[in-house]
């Protein structure tokens, strides 16, 4: 069994904003060009799960459109991206060193922006990956973002929930907006 997990297109958001929880549209060019990028990639009849957020939801909806075997889309709400609170929507340069250097003081506990840790995103994901991923029998396309893939691949390979330590624990790269990594687990 594959786990695919797509990275929403590219938004609408002037470069270097946080918009982590924020509802942001992406660009529909991009969604189309990531759409037929995709469409061939999961297996016939492959469950299709989705951030409940619009970016997510724009993608999912066109890779559904190519592919009328997929199964979905279905959103789910443990596959929104990270919440940074006070911060959503600021420029990442505005925001004050130090509530970076109290995030990676206490990385898992720190609540970024005052809505949701690392630590939280991470148990979410694990949740997600305990109730969704086993109940299917072919591939999994989860449409969402750069934290909730982030958050399953430290999760990896074992899928289950596991506390976070420090930030160097926490994966630095991430696919690109409209871009996909696949696991397996066959």
């Amino acid at each position: 069994m594959k786990l695919w997990l797509v990275r929403h297109a590219r938004v609408l958001v002037k470069a270097g904003i946080c918009y982590g929880g924020s509802d942001v549209v992406c660009d529909d060019s991009a969604v189309e060009e990531a759409a037929n990028a995709f469409a061939n990639c999961p297996a016939y009849g492959s469950m299709l799960w989705t951030s409940p957020s619009v970016r997510a939801t724009q993608l999912a909806m066109s890779v559904k459109s190519k592919r009328q075997d997929l199964l979905g889309p279905k959103a789910d709400d443990r596959l929104r991206e990270m919440n940074f609170g006070k911060w959503e929507m600021h420029a990442w340069d505005d925001i004050p060193l130090s509530e970076f250097d109290a995030w990676i003081a206490d990385f898992p506990n720190y609540r970024f922006g005052g809505k949701e840790s690392t630590q939280e995103v991470i148990d979410r994901v694990a949740d997600a990956l305990q109730h969704i991923f086993p109940m299917n029998t072919s591939d999994v396309v989860w449409v969402t973002h750069a934290g909730v893939i982030k958050a399953v691949e430290f999760l990896s390979p074992e899928l289950r929930p596991k506390k976070i330590l420090s930030a160097n624990e926490w994966p630095t790269q991430s696919p690109a907006m409209g871009s996909w990594i696949c696991l397996d687990y066959g």
